[in-house]
């Protein structure tokens, strides 16, 4: 299927590994130009280099942390004018929230609902005056279905998922659509840590931390970061302006609700 975006330019953030970094290369294999960023610079200049050979697209790497107000500039100082944002943070870490202090929620904000509102703010104005705009937020499956360890996570991406729900409904008359993509059990290093994190906790090995977890998968294995990326792709493509204020649920089924 033609996405019909070739030529346009997209922001994707986090994008030197795991989930980002599949939406940048669906991304730049629909023809779309991208400006990518993430605070580690050998990672992100390999992704950039293997999304380059790899589809023929320009691609722009900028180091930076997207949860910083001075990484935030850096990235649209590179890209002012994008007509797709793909919001991204790695995840606050897992534990009880016993242990948490004030500190600690107000760096998951900042990284997982507060920024992503920042570039969704400094972007979605010139998308309506242009008459195009995908946004995408990479949320989490826990938003839905909410993970007792993950309590960090669970609540500073609660709170970007309301404020997505309002601001969607204003933006679509203008052909600019919001939305998140909520992912499961993907093979991404951002899952190996989890396990190891549980696994230590409950004094049990990785293993059989993950083959708990794949027992409670109906498609019996995680998902692939292509598979996550195709979908980002197509919420940013132009057969997409009918779909604003959703949380699509990628899990391999593993929720098991009606809605």
């Amino acid at each position: 299927m033609d996405l019909g975006i070739k030529g346009r330019r997209a922001l994707v953030c986090a994008a030197s590994k795991g989930l980002g970094r599949s939406c940048a290369m669906a991304l730049a294999q629909a023809g779309v130009s991208l400006v990518i960023t993430a605070r580690g610079a050998d990672a992100l200049a390999a992704a950039a280099d293997e999304i380059r050979r790899a589809t023929g697209a320009e691609v722009t790497a900028v180091v930076g942390d997207i949860a910083m107000p001075e990484g935030r500039a850096a990235a649209l100082q590179a890209c002012p004018a994008p007509d797709m944002l793909v919001t991204n943070a790695g995840g606050p870490p897992t534990g009880d929230f016993r242990t948490w202090e004030r500190a600690d929620w107000i760096k998951a904000l900042d990284a997982n609902m507060l920024a992503p509102i920042e570039l969704i703010r400094a972007t979605v104005d010139g998308m309506m005056a242009r008459g195009f705009g995908r946004i995408v937020n990479i949320t989490s499956g826990a938003v839905k279905a909410p993970i007792d360890h993950l309590g960090l996570s669970n609540g500073a991406r609660a709170g970007l998922t309301g404020f997505v729900a309002g601001l969607s409904r204003k933006t679509v008359r203008h052909n600019v659509t919001i939305n998140n993509l909520l992912p499961g059990a993907f093979a991404t290093d951002r899952l190996n840590s989890t396990y190891s994190a549980v696994a230590a906790q409950r004094g049990i090995s990785v293993e059989a931390a993950q083959q708990e977890r794949l027992a409670t998968i109906p498609a019996g294995r995680f998902g692939r970061v292509d598979e996550f990326g195709a979908a980002c792709a197509f919420l940013c493509s132009a057969h997409a302006g009918y779909i604003t204020g959703q949380n699509w649920l990628i899990d391999g089924g593993a929720y098991p609700g009606t809605f």
